[in-house]
């Protein structure tokens, strides 16, 4: 249907478009993923300035005609998360965390929680890029613990984050029981064909899965974001190629690696 449209939007991409045009790429939380186009954002006096670029929360005023593409009308930011533009790491999560959303949710479909919680993601880690800055001018002694406190941008957290959209994608891990047989003891390993979790009677297609790996699944999965655990560096290996696995066998989707070279161990 043509006509105005108003909404709140993530954007996930921005890609340069002919002279002075931008196609973008938005997450929605009423209308999924969609495309648009903003005219003349390249100019110097354009009237959008720079808050068209990834990562910016924004209340858009769009137009929808009869294309694929909504023109961008009109733009007011909600929250820019200026901190993590200046984290490399966080940045490169945030870069991460926006893939993710646009390959697992690409269509039009509504995704409230799914949108709410990229704003989530990309509010600690712009808390937590301004925690590291900060670690640098205190005593050594609260160092350590800011530095802590600001691990977000980490690979247990872009980990956790994959596991809740996963989970609201229908496609979470069957952590609970053998996803090949149902039994609830013996759980020693993952099957990514199966889904989920498998005891030693079913491993023969599996990896193993070490206690580690599977309570930081089980709890990604049942605490809020902020308060996501950690796990040994094998652990978390063992989490990415579960998720990996799952979502190749089941979404046919492959995504980039949780985190960058950088961000590990």
């Amino acid at each position: 249907m043509s006509g105005p449209v108003e909404t709140e939007a993530i954007v996930l991409r921005s890609l340069r478009y002919g002279e002075a045009d931008r196609i973008l790429h938005l997450y929605t939380p009423q209308r999924g993923r969609v495309s648009a186009i903003a005219k003349g954002v390249r100019r110097a006096r354009s009237r959008f300035g720079g808050r068209l670029e990834p990562f910016f929360r924004l209340r858009l005023d769009l137009h929808e005609g009869r294309g694929e593409l909504l023109t961008v009308t009109g733009a007011h930011t909600v929250e820019a998360y200026a901190r993590l533009r200046c984290d490399a790491r966080a940045l490169d999560a945030a870069a991460r965390a926006c893939d993710a959303v646009g390959r697992l949710f690409e269509t039009g479909e509504p995704h409230p929680n799914v949108f709410n919680l990229l704003c989530r993601r990309l509010s600690l880690l712009d808390e937590g890029a301004a925690v590291t800055g900060a670690s640098s001018t205190v005593t050594d002694d609260r160092s350590s613990d800011l530095r802590s406190a600001g691990g977000f941008s980490g690979r247990a957290g872009a980990l956790a984050f994959r596991l809740k959209l996963m989970l609201a994608a229908g496609l979470a891990p069957q952590l609970s029981a053998c996803a090949s047989c149902g039994e609830r003891e013996h759980l020693v390993g993952f099957s990514g064909a199966s889904g989920g979790v498998v005891c030693g009677a079913c491993e023969a297609v599996s990896f193993p899965l070490d206690p580690d790996a599977y309570s930081f699944m089980t709890g990604a999965l049942g605490r809020p974001l902020a308060d996501a655990p950690d796990a040994p560096e094998q652990a978390l290996g063992q989490v990415e190629r579960a998720i990996s696995e799952t979502l190749e066998h089941h979404a046919h989707l492959q995504l980039m690696p949780a985190a960058g070279a950088g961000t590990i161990g």
